[in-house]
């Protein structure tokens, strides 16, 4: 079973440092951030469970970046603070944190705070709407049951094929390092070789081309890494 994995946002060392500990000690695989743009480019990046967020940081508030976050992800999020006016917490809560736990805290608090989130983020994905037909000139990926068709015909890709594919296809333009996509796909954990995103990506460009799609779906970013052919299905739509 997969650790469930939590981002932490904090600016002070010793907290994060504590919070790292209590949350590894329980199985919890945890990333940190220092400031308000660490924390969304490492969450744009990445799949958390929960993310712990500090409400007062030096770039930016928490209030600010639970708004941004909340933007594109249902991620569950508790927000850390000293403030303990009921004025803040409503706030908070009002803009999309799920909840609230003021410092100091007991490590057993969090943890049964973490846990109650994660079961209600649960329930929540199994009921939510199902993702929407991602489509392309000639192209059709279906999310829910994790198939593609190419020219209505169907193109059989590996589990890990098409989790790559559809990384890439939900994020048009976008430009992922190998680094990024083996974490997203793989996992912080993997310890193999980075080139295995090169030979993934070489299977679904032989089989999208071998099925008659017309055009390379995954365009080589020199220097960086691969990214979705947007331009390409641009030119092919007009």
């Amino acid at each position: 079973m997969p650790k469930l994995r939590v981002l932490v946002v904090d600016d002070e060392w010793n907290m994060r440092n504590l919070l790292r500990i209590y949350l590894t000690r329980e199985g919890f695989e945890v990333k940190e951030a220092t400031n308000g743009n660490e924390a969304l480019e490492i969450a744009a990046n990445h799949h958390f469970d929960v993310i712990l967020l500090d409400l007062m940081l030096p770039d930016m508030d928490g209030w600010q970046i639970c708004k941004k976050i909340r933007e594109r992800d249902h991620v569950a999020i508790l927000m850390l603070t000293a403030r303990s006016e009921t004025k803040d917490k409503v706030y908070g809560l009002g803009i999309g944190a799920d909840d609230y736990l003021t410092k100091p805290f007991e490590p057993e608090e969090l943890l049964a705070r973490v846990y109650s989130l994660i079961r209600r983020s649960t329930i929540t994905q199994s009921i939510k709407q199902p993702e929407p037909v991602i489509e392309f000139p000639h192209l059709r990926i279906l999310p829910e049951g994790r198939e593609v068709f190419i020219h209505d015909h169907t193109v059989e890709f590996t589990q890990k094929e098409f989790d790559l594919f559809i990384s890439l296809a939900r994020s048009v333009q976008r430009a992922f390092s190998r680094e990024e996509l083996v974490n997203l796909i793989w996992g912080t954990e993997y310890e193999g070789e980075i080139r295995v995103v090169d030979t993934h990506i070489k299977n679904i460009r032989e089989k999208t081309q071998k099925a008659g799609l017309g055009y390379n779906p995954i365009q080589t970013v020199w220097g960086v890494g691969y990214k979705f052919n947007g331009a390409s299905l641009s030119n092919e739509k007009e």
